[in-house]
């Protein structure tokens, strides 16, 4: 079957390269890599050996929802199948991926097959982020910290207002209670995450898949501002 050989072939070009994380959210603090760059990395290695992804939308489901200013969401979550093809002999094999993603306009479906495409690419090809990173490749002499005997240490700084706004954001819109939060940042309470620590979470937040909702008569998520101990 050489639709294996096929995404062998890409593979094996792709991971001299990788695909870096260039772009910046300006809004949320964090680098990622668009739909662009793999579109652009991928596109000549298919061509060059004779391999198609076709995808194909099995299932698609939108809700609206309300932004922390009051303007309308649309949260969509698609479910798609993309069948890798190999030009030669017509061989496939077929891979299944969920994508989410939010919009105030008419994006959010665009978004979502994006996403899903991306990281159907990303897995399937084993891309790696960036070129040749192996760690072992240098070695760094680090000197020890030198901490003055009487003066006392400094507290660590915490999150702003507004970091942690967009935190609650992003975990109100995957139905992500504080508790799973606290637990999964190991702190009491989300004010008091480190602001060294905020780009982590945020990154693991955005990664969630949305959560169910509770019950009707149960409660769907706890205030982000509810002192939960570890």
């Amino acid at each position: 079957m050489k639709v294996y050989q096929a995404i062998a072939a890409v593979q094996g070009e792709m991971a001299r390269d990788g695909i870096g994380k260039d772009r910046r959210n300006s809004q949320q603090g964090y680098n990622f890599r668009g739909i662009d760059d793999v579109f652009n990395a991928l596109s000549p290695l298919l061509s060059k050996h004779g391999l198609c992804i076709l995808p194909r939308c099995i299932e698609r489901s939108q809700v609206e929802r309300t932004s922390a200013k009051g303007g309308a969401l649309f949260y969509t979550t698609v479910d798609v199948e993309f069948d890798f093809v190999a030009a030669e002999d017509g061989s496939k094999h077929t891979i299944r991926v969920p994508g989410e993603a939010m919009d105030s306009a008419d994006k959010s479906t665009n978004k979502a097959m994006s996403a899903a495409y991306k990281y159907a690419a990303m897995q399937a090809f084993c891309i790696p982020t960036e070129g040749d990173n192996d760690a072992d490749a240098t070695t760094h002499d680090v000197a020890p910290r030198q901490q003055p005997r009487h003066d006392p240490v400094k507290p660590e700084a915490k999150i702003t207002d507004e970091q942690r706004q967009q935190m609650m954001d992003l975990a109100t819109a995957k139905n992500i209670d504080a508790r799973e939060i606290c637990e999964t940042g190991k702190i009491p309470s989300v004010k008091d995450l480190p602001a060294a620590r905020f780009k982590r979470l945020m990154d693991w937040l955005a990664m969630q898949p949305k959560r169910e909702l509770a019950p009707a008569g149960g409660q769907a998520s706890a205030d982000l501002d509810d002192e939960i101990p570890y």
